[in-house]
């Protein structure tokens, strides 16, 4: 375990690059060819929206604090950059990822309670049976080979407050980014400081709110100053502004009628 990010599993198993990204993607459709054509699914920014507001609907319901399920969102983005998803029940995953990642940061809820909410959820695809969670607990931690420690932005944010002078409503507008960020692709493809500079960005700012023209210079400056990688903070704005113009395109009736159709057919174990 380690509290430095620096010296972290996280920075040293879990961070790619864009080519690395999609070449283990390439890899998991080819070694599941048969499923891919069988069940064409939408493009994966509209099924990690999908996810993500399934993840929250769970959490709203057992009252999960934030901590918990933003580390939840990046097991199941981890465990789904291992295992095709058409071999698997998401929604069972989505439930388990909640459960071990409470558990993780010392907020664990009961098997059956969240078995019990999971089912009121999707009674579909969640049986009561809680020995299923307890077998794909033990499946997301050996795809992440037992590598369950997360660094999230929100830490980063709080001590970057008082450097760049935010105030709460830019506080507030970073979060909001901050917990939009787990629906793409950048808990694998920067550091946590990174995720939490972003809403300082003036493109992001101007897409989101009209920017205060003295902060934004602040910002420039301090940015000029600092050791932070502007190559990356430029990629990474990039990643959060497409993915907002993705989002404009999300159909959500659409994307679950998919997704439910490949765990339907594959009568895949509740």
């Amino acid at each position: 375990m380690s509290a430095n990010y620096w010296e972290s599993t996280q920075r040293r198993h879990w961070l790619f690059t864009k080519e690395e990204l999609a070449s283990m993607r390439q890899k998991l459709e080819e070694e599941n060819a048969d499923l891919v054509r069988m069940f064409p699914l939408p493009q994966p920014r509209h099924m990690a929206i999908y996810f993500n507001q399934q993840l929250l609907r769970l959490g709203k319901r057992l009252t999960i604090r934030q901590q918990a399920m933003a580390t939840a969102q990046v097991y199941l983005k981890r465990f789904y950059s291992k295992v095709e998803i058409r071999r698997t029940n998401p929604y069972l995953v989505i439930t388990t990822a909640i459960y071990l990642a409470c558990k993780m940061e010392e907020a664990p809820q009961h098997i059956r309670l969240i078995v019990t909410e999971a089912r009121q959820l999707w009674q579909d695809f969640i049986g009561l049976d809680t020995s299923k969670i307890g077998e794909c607990e033990f499946f997301l931690i050996s795809e992440m080979n037992s590598q369950l420690i997360v660094h999230q932005p929100y830490r980063s944010l709080l001590a970057l407050r008082p450097e760049l002078s935010l105030v709460d409503e830019d506080v507030q507008l970073a979060k909001s980014i901050i917990n939009d960020h787990y629906m793409t692709d950048l808990p694998f493809l920067c550091p946590p400081h990174i995720v939490a500079l972003i809403p300082s960005m003036p493109e992001v700012k101007e897409r989101v709110q009209e920017a205060r023209i003295t902060r934004v210079q602040h910002f420039a400056a301090w940015l000029a100053e600092s050791d932070v990688d502007i190559a990356a903070m430029v990629d990474a704005t990039q990643e959060i502004i497409s993915f907002y113009e993705c989002f404009e395109q999300y159909n959500d009736k659409l994307t679950k009628e998919q997704i439910n159709r490949f765990v339907k057919a594959r009568n895949l174990d509740k």
